[in-house]
């Protein structure tokens, strides 16, 4: 297929602007402002913020939940780890879509606001991740979750973090994973990097600054940073795959659904055709974006339910 129409126009608006030399601080008002811009957003969804304990101190989440939504139950939760490269993004350039996770999904999402590189090199962020997802498993009474229907997923890099939180904590209170986009090989060469690596939104070289920018541990090949690296797969809860036809990190997607099908995880891995990165993000400059988030919730959220 093609790509979709509103992704080339989208594209061909990206082309105008170039991202050479371009200032950190630049990156991440650019970021801000292209959520603001793509208005992704779900109307019936409360949420109010949160503190969570962390290794270097209190860190930030905000908690979603459908209005209406009856906490005595307990519903299925979701700790969800936003997209950035490590170095960009917060709750509030993903604050459209946890809405929309939260409403369509019918779940409780915490978005996690970790540390970001390189003010604090990684694995400030792996370290962060795993607290909150401890943290949440601990209150989940109190925040309205099922701890027995508990899952972890992110976008891009913050679904590289979600795999290797599954990864480091298998056997413990995750329950299923939640994968768009994944960055999962760092360091890996895949004919999606080669064919994508300039002109998909995502490119190489944004790829590689993110990954110079998360410090000295970065530089090797360690499944902390790379969870495809990691060597034994079995025991990990089920996936949820999501992956983009025109993406550079497509492949390392499908090669990791690939290992945890072999390691007999139960996986779910769509392609989704004619879409790029971060298409499940960008609202209404995307239109097919939005209901293809809203199915992946739906999904979710039934995988979830269906939990043992």
């Amino acid at each position: 297929m093609s790509l979709d129409p509103h992704v080339s126009r989208f594209l061909d608006m990206m082309a105008l602007g170039s991202s050479d030399g371009i200032t950190l601080d630049a990156r991440r008002e650019g970021m801000r402002g292209l959520a603001r811009l793509a208005g992704l957003s779900a109307e019936g969804v409360a949420t109010r913020d949160l503190v969570l304990p962390g290794p270097a101190g209190p860190i930030s989440a905000r908690l979603y939940a459908p209005e209406g939504q009856e906490r005595r139950e307990g519903a299925p939760g979701l700790v969800y780890l936003h997209g950035g490269g490590l170095v960009t993004g917060g709750l509030d350039t993903h604050d459209g879509l946890c809405r929309v996770l939260a409403e369509a999904g019918a779940l409780r999402v915490v978005s996690v606001d970790y540390r970001l590189a390189p003010e604090h090199p990684f694995p400030a962020a792996l370290d962060d991740a795993l607290a909150a997802i401890d943290g949440v498993a601990a209150q989940a009474d109190t925040l309205g979750i099922d701890p027995a229907r508990l899952g972890i997923g992110g976008d891009s890099a913050g679904a590289g973090l979600a795999a290797r939180v599954c990864q480091e904590r298998c056997g413990g209170s995750i329950h299923a994973q939640l994968l768009i986009c994944p960055v999962l090989d760092v360091h890996g060469s895949y004919p999606s990097r080669r064919d994508f690596a300039q002109g998909y939104f995502l490119d190489e070289a944004t790829i590689r600054r993110d990954l110079a920018a998360c410090g000295p541990e970065a530089a090797g090949p360690s499944p902390r940073l790379s969870p495809l690296r990691e060597a034994d797969l079995t025991g990990l809860p089920p996936a949820r795959i999501h992956t983009a036809e025109y993406d550079p990190v497509r492949d390392e997607g499908a090669a990791y659904a690939e290992r945890l099908e072999r390691a007999g995880v139960e996986t779910a891995h769509t392609v989704h055709a004619g879409m790029i990165h971060f298409f499940y993000g960008l609202g209404r400059l995307v239109p097919r974006g939005r209901p293809i988030l809203s199915e992946i919730a739906r999904d979710f959220g039934a995988c979830l339910r269906g939990a043992p």
